[in-house]
């Protein structure tokens, strides 16, 4: 099943529907996207994105990148949310070529887990209150936004396998990904191999330093984010449908 969205511009662009739960639910298709920079949309693609009937947007980079990038467009139809995530910023693409693509990765989105605790409860909460649907992005659509995906997902009672293979699916978009950067920073190296790759190892790394932590990937969200039954409800009446009327 090919989840990704075609635009011009936007590489890693998802949706989320389609995953079982635990309890014989699925998540609604074309409810909740994840994407990269949703400032690369082009007048080519602004239709196209528009008639996806978006109406909230969540944009995870911190606002130097906004300042430096842009973000998406206005439109009346959006109500739009930055929620910085990270707090520790880095450069992927300067990092050396010794460096393990998995286990780097994983200690960032443990750094991330635990420093954006405010910024995550928040879009945890825009998500579950959005009255349409919900696109969530970073720059690539890959660190940030996966972390964000993981939470979600798994609050939603997606199974963790499932939620490692959405990780990876970014490796689709890799290619293009490593090009926009090529293209952008024309006098510099991208001498990390590990740039825009999202393997498996990343995300059941991350995973399992959260079970480690707080005995679960539920236990973080409470432990950490607060996120309570009310929240968990709101999210599941949000996001999730019946199996069987899947196609009906």
């Amino acid at each position: 099943m090919n989840r990704h969205i075609h635009f011009e511009r936007l590489h890693n662009f998802r949706d989320l529907g389609g995953y079982p739960t635990e309890d014989g639910q699925v998540v609604r298709w074309q409810r909740l996207f994840r994407s990269d920079s949703l400032s690369k949309l082009r007048d080519e693609d602004w239709t196209s994105f528009l008639n996806l009937g978006v109406t909230t947007v969540i944009d995870l980079r911190y606002p130097w990148e906004i300042d430096r990038a842009g973000q998406v467009r206005h439109h009346p139809s959006l109500a739009y949310h930055n929620l910085s995530i990270e707090h520790r910023p880095y450069d992927q693409a300067a990092l050396g070529p010794e460096i393990e693509t998995g286990p780097y990765l994983a200690e960032r989105f443990v750094e991330v887990a635990n420093d954006g605790v405010a910024e995550i409860r928040r879009a945890l909460e825009v998500i579950a209150e959005a009255d349409g649907p919900t696109v969530f992005h970073c720059a690539s659509g890959k660190d940030r936004t996966g972390l964000l995906a993981a939470l979600v997902l798994t609050l939603l009672g997606v199974s963790e396998e499932r939620i490692i293979e959405d990780f990876t699916l970014t490796e689709l978009a890799t290619e293009r990904l490593v090009a926009d950067w090529r293209a952008a920073y024309p006098g510099k190296e991208l001498t990390w191999p590990g740039y825009g790759r999202a393997p498996a190892e990343v995300m059941r790394l991350f995973l399992d330093a959260l079970t480690a932590e707080h005995g679960s990937v539920h236990g973080y969200t409470t432990d950490l984010l607060g996120v309570d039954a009310d929240l968990i409800a709101a999210l599941r009446r949000n996001l999730l449908e019946p199996a069987q009327s899947v196609g009906e």
